[in-house]
């Protein structure tokens, strides 16, 4: 059972890294080429649909390395999987403290209501999205050393 669980949280951390990594390095690279308008819109629509899905999934997969942790306590690795658990809380803070105030502005902004600092506002949360990414490839990595 606990085998299930190791491989099920690591392929459930995988696909979220996997997500913000195309957003950072292929999603948000192609919006940003896009005339102004049409890429201030496309930025817009993918923070309401992933602004709905990531918290869940952030806290789900947190939630799954705290179970692994305490399941395998005495187990080789756990001390790898405990390390994860912290970079995915960073990454939690990192999200409510950085990047979700300036997604939450975002998500409303149409062409007509967008304030005059938006490309730099937009910026500053790829900035911070960079981070976040490596902290989560990190935790993900650590999973994997933890399987093996």
């Amino acid at each position: 059972m606990l085998n299930a669980l190791e491989v099920f949280t690591t392929v459930v951390v995988g696909l979220m890294v996997g997500v913000e990594f195309s957003v950072a390095f292929v999603v948000n690279p192609i919006l940003n080429a896009l005339p102004d308008d049409s890429s201030q819109r496309g930025r817009s629509h993918g923070g309401r649909m992933l602004g709905a899905v990531m918290p869940v999934w952030y806290i789900g997969s947190l939630v799954l390395v705290a179970v692994w942790a305490v399941a395998g306590w005495h187990h080789d690795g756990t001390g790898l999987v405990v390390i994860a658990g912290a970079l995915l809380i960073l990454s939690v803070a990192m999200s409510l403290l950085l990047l979700v105030p300036i997604n939450n502005r975002a998500k409303a902004w149409t062409s007509q209501n967008r304030p005059a600092d938006w490309k730099e506002q937009m910026n500053r949360w790829d900035r911070f999205h960079y981070v976040r990414v490596a902290v989560i490839v990190a935790a993900f990595t650590l999973l994997v050393a933890a399987l093996a």
